[in-house]
Order: structure tokens, then sequence, then C-alpha cells
């Protein structure tokens, strides 16, 4: 879950190379280095802690020279986060410099038969072993270092986006990929290298996103040239436009990325219907869908597979799905689902729901669900992501890109897409009718505005916050359409304040909870009108006689809650199954103002990254 970046050229390579690590810190930030040649002598620059400590320490002698070098920021697996298992890395020779993202598992293997060969280890990192099995081979075998990697690469078990440079060859970086993210960007005599495409959306607008098992060759005054690991074949890599601007990158005035994605929330939800919802028209327009339409009024059923926040809206998906649709649905973790022997039909479709179309786990359970002849449909932001490639079909949110570690309008569109799928496939099974249809399109249509309502509490809630910013608990109950939006409320507070929580189904609250409900104990009720808010009152009820302290979620011009609760957010009014696209706002907002209170880095909470790319 590291970030990767590279350039070859003719600027100056160090404070692209800075700026795209600034870029992709969200990707990990315990480590930082960074290695540049110059005039055959490499300069590197390693340390444990953020990018700008990175910055604080580099000196003159690397920043001002050299127009090929390569940077790292670690999310740690192997090896504790210090200055000597910071990437890059460097082979025993001193030729070989590589930076790498994922996990090789059989490293230990490979070490042991390196040390029986006269090689010595200073980090506890796998890919210190990669790099030097790169170089033994290369010299056993007199090889140029292409082939040298690919023959490496054929022998490892695992995952890896990489990038290697030989100092005695500086005008040529090798870059690979299996199973982690990696983009070549092209420009006019410079190439870059990054985990994706933010490092270098000023400077072109034109990349190649490498496919498993491809290795490219990236040379000075050169095309890059593709092949596949497997075989040597060359690969007709196709150059695709990139569609993200450097606006959507930045913090546009916000104190933190998380508040800033929190108010695109109307903006973003707006460009995931734009142009699908047509409500003169009364219809739902989704191409990935309708090309596949048959696939899903035939299937068996639907099974959903996502991981974190991702799985929350699956869980919100499955009630809409059934309810409008009345297709059976299964919600699944992906790391539990393959690996525990699925039952999977050809005649089921298996929908994949990921942010960054780059999480680990659900890329191995699409594998395993096309593997048996399921149909794979996903659901991501990122275009061009390994998600969307390996899917037979799918959709964009088109939420623009999401920095802050922590999920708020991933969650929102994701719901927002999934949504006009299950209106679209009620509307062909003939389960609503053309006006209920046309009446949920106009419901849903009305949403941005309302989630921009919604906001207007932002001020009354960092009052709130300021009152349980040192609990040490909470418990988020919902029923229905929310409870996973208490699911993902608790989760939100647990990401960003460390603060233990959990979201329950409010009934569920007698089966154990209401055992921890006390005077110092914070609950959080989703309580919106529509649905079951006669049995949440009485959660409340039964809450209030255990003297603990309610927020309530409600909608606007509620009575009833107010009279109970210690807090009461508004809500705007709202069709049953839309109502999480505001209710999860007010626990967002919750979440982020206790972060702030309390210090923490709210854009990148301590152990977590964005992407999860390695198991």
């Amino acid at each position: 879950m590291c970030g990767i970046v590279g350039y070859i050229g003719h600027r100056q390579a160090y404070p692209i190379i800075l700026k795209g690590l600034q870029r992709l810190e969200y990707r990990g930030y315990d480590s930082a280095g960074v290695a540049l040649i110059n005039e055959n002598e490499v300069n590197f620059c390693k340390t444990k802690g953020k990018v700008a400590d990175l910055a604080a320490k580099v000196s003159s002698k690397i920043s001002d020279k050299g127009n090929l070098g390569i940077g790292h920021t670690r999310w740690a697996t192997h090896g504790v986060p210090n200055d000597t298992n910071s990437h890059p890395h460097v082979s025993n020779s001193g030729n070989l410099v590589i930076i790498h993202n994922g996990i090789i598992e059989n490293y230990e293997s490979i070490k042991k038969e390196l040390i029986n060969r006269g090689y010595t280890f200073s980090s506890d990192t796998d890919t210190e072993v990669l790099v030097n099995l790169i170089e033994e081979i290369k010299i056993r075998e007199n090889l140029k270092l292409g082939r040298a990697v690919r023959q490496a690469l054929r022998e490892v078990v695992g995952a890896y986006a990489i990038a290697v440079f030989d100092k005695t060859r500086p005008d040529e970086i090798i870059a690979a990929k299996l199973g982690s993210p990696l983009a070549i960007g092209i420009g006019e005599d410079e190439f870059f290298i990054a985990s994706d495409a933010s490092p270098f959306i000023e400077y072109t607008k034109n990349a190649i996103y490498l496919e498993d098992e491809e290795l490219a060759i990236i040379k000075r005054g050169h095309e890059v040239k593709v092949r596949k690991i497997k075989d040597d074949s060359l690969v007709n890599s196709t150059i695709q436009e990139l569609k993200i601007n450097i606006d959507q990158i930045e913090k546009g005035g916000y104190d933190h990325f998380m508040l800033k994605e929190i108010y695109e929330q109307p903006n973003a939800i707006l460009d995931t219907f734009r142009g699908r919802l047509l409500v003169n028209e009364g219809i739902v327009k989704l191409s990935g869908l309708e090309n596949h339409l048959d696939k899903f009024i035939n299937a068996r059923r639907i099974i959903i597979v996502a991981c974190g926040t991702s799985w929350h809206a699956g869980l919100v998906a499955e009630y809409i799905f059934e309810d409008l649709a009345r297709i059976p649905v299964e919600v699944e973790y992906a790391s539990e689902f393959r690996y525990r022997n699925p039952i999977i039909y050809e005649d089921d479709v298996l929908i994949a729901i990921s942010q960054s179309g780059e999480t680990a786990d659900t890329l191995a359970a699409i594998k395993l669900a096309k593997s048996k002849g399921a149909f794979v449909f996903g659901v991501c932001n990122v275009v061009g992501s390994t998600i969307s490639r390996e899917s037979h079909s799918g959709a964009y949110t088109h939420a623009g890109p999401e920095i802050g570690v922590a999920s708020t309008k991933a969650f929102t569109t994701q719901i927002t897409l999934l949504s006009l799928m299950a209106l679209r496939l009620a509307s062909a099974k003939g389960i609503i009718s053309k006006s209920q249809l046309r009446e949920h399109l106009i419901e849903l249509e009305l949403i941005p505005e309302k989630v921009k309502k919604g906001l207007q509490s932002d001020a009354y809630i960092q009052e709130v916050s300021k009152v349980y910013k040192d609990t040490a608990n909470f418990l988020y109950l919902g029923r229905g359409y929310n409870f996973p939006v208490a699911l993902e409320g608790a989760l939100k507070l647990k990401e960003i304040s460390y603060i233990h929580a959990e979201g329950y189904p409010a009934a569920e609250m007698k089966h154990g909870p209401i055992a921890l409900i006390d005077e110092n104990m914070p609950i959080v009720v989703i309580a919106t009108k529509k649905g079951h808010y006669e049995k949440v009152v009485s959660n409340i009820q039964e809450i209030k006689s255990r003297k603990g302290k309610i927020i309530a979620i409600v909608t606007e011009g509620d009575t009833s809650v107010k009279e109970l609760a210690d807090h009461v957010i508004e809500v705007p009014e709202t069709t049953e199954f839309l109502t999480p696209l505001l209710t999860t706002i007010p626990l967002q907002l919750l979440s982020y103002h206790i972060a702030v209170m309390l210090d923490k880095n709210v854009d990148q909470p301590r152990n977590l990254a964005k992407s999860v790319t390695v198991e």
C-alpha cells in the first residue's frame, strides 16, 4: 500500500518526485525516501516519518542535481518503520536501486539462498531481497537489466509494483506490475512512473496503465516498450487521456482533505447520476448495465463483495436491491469470501465495490468468481483501475479523487450508483410502474440540494463534538436502511479519532450492548421518520431510562425524539431507501470535528492507508 514515483527526462527529478510523494502520501506515511542519479553517482536520502521529514533531511547535493530518480512513501509490512527499512533499497554491488509496493511472499526462501551465495542484508524488508535476486540473475547470466528483472519476477510469489534502475545505465528505468497499481506518464521527451496519475497530471495528460504481469522498459529518447513477463511478448499498450485536473487533488482552502470531500458530496452525487438519471424521460441510463441487463434479470442471486466503507455501501445496496428489484442479495467481506470456498453458480452476478479499484482482496474475489463462470460487475471510482479492467462490465461513480484516508464521498456516490442500478432493474422487471419510477427519480435528483441543506448543521455538530470529544466509547444504532449507516458512522469515528465505537441494529441493543449503557455512554441513534420510526423511538426510551446520552439524527420537524434526546441533528425528508445519503453526513462531520479537537491527523490516521493493495 506504498506510493512509488519515478522520473526520467530533461527536468530536475527531485522536485517532481518530492511533489509526487506528497500527493501519494495517502498510500502510506511511515517513512519516505528518494534516490537520484547524477553522472553515474547515486545520491540517497531515506528517513522514518512523513514526506515532510524527508524534505527537511534532503541536502542540496541531492535536490539540485539529477534528471533520473525514484521515490517512495511507505506503509510498513516487512520490517518496522525506520531509516534502514525505508525505500529505495540498493543491491550489494551498489549498482541496482529499487522501489516496491507490494509483498514478496516467498522472500525468506530466496533470502536464504542468496545468503548462501554470499549476499548480505541490512534491512528486514522483502524488497531488499528482490533487488539482490535481480542482481544475482543479472550477473550470473550476463543479462541486461530488463531481462534480469523479468526472470527474477518469474521466481517470486506475491504482489508488486516496482521501479528499478542500474546506475551504470543512467538512461533507463524498468517498471513492472502484478496486483499493485502502476501508471506511466508519457510526456515530451520525459516519462513519469507512479502508483496513480496524481504525481504527473500537471506535466502530461497521457498515461499507460500497466496490466498484471507486464514489464515496461522506459528509456530516454525512446518509446516505452511493454512486454509480458511470462513469455517476453511485446504488448500494444493503449495510451489513455487523463480526466482529472490539478484542482481536484488540492485542498482548495479547506483545513483537511476529509472536510473538503465531505463538502464535495452534493456535486459528487450529482456527477454520479449526471447523464444517467433522466427525469424528463422517466428512465435510468447505465450503459454498463444496459448491455448486460439479462444477466441481472435472470440472476439466481447477486453477491456483493467489498471491504471497509465499500462493504457498508454494499449492505445498503442489499436492502435496495431486494426491496425495489426483488433480487436476492448476499453481501460478503471480500477477504473472507475468497478463502472460505464459497458456492458460486454460473447464473450468479457478483458486484465488486471499491473506491480505488485496486483493493487486493476484492480483486482476488473477482478472479475467483470469474473462474466459476459468474458474471462480474465492477463499481469503482478510479478510471482505468484494475477492477474496472478485470470486470466483465461496470460503472464508475465519478466522485473525483478522494485523498482523505477515511472515505466519505466514496460511500455516498456508491450508494447513488447502486440505487440507479436497482431502479433500472426494478423497472425492467416490471416491479415498479413508470409513475413510481419517475417519483423515485425526481426524489433522487433532489438529493444533492438536500445534502447541501444537511451540511448547514455543521456548526451545531461542532458544538456537540465538544461535549463528547473525551469520551472513551460510542454506540451507533440504526434500523433497516440505516443500520449500515450506523456501522459506517462507528467506523469513521474509530478511523480518525481512535475512539472505540460500535454500530448495531437498534433492536439488537437489548441482546447485549444495553449492558454498556450508563450516564457516560453516548449513543448515536438514526431515527428518521421513514421505516421503523416507532420502534426506534422505543429503543431511545430504553436508552433514556438507563441514563444514556442520546445524539439523534432525525427528520426535519420531528418532535417525539426531540423530547427524549440530549442532542438532535435534523436532516431533510426523503424516500426511505435514499435516507442513507442524508443520515451519513452528520456522522461524517461528528467524527471529523472530534478528531480535529483531539489533534489527530485526520487525513492520515495511524496505521491506515487509502488503497489496501496487499493482503
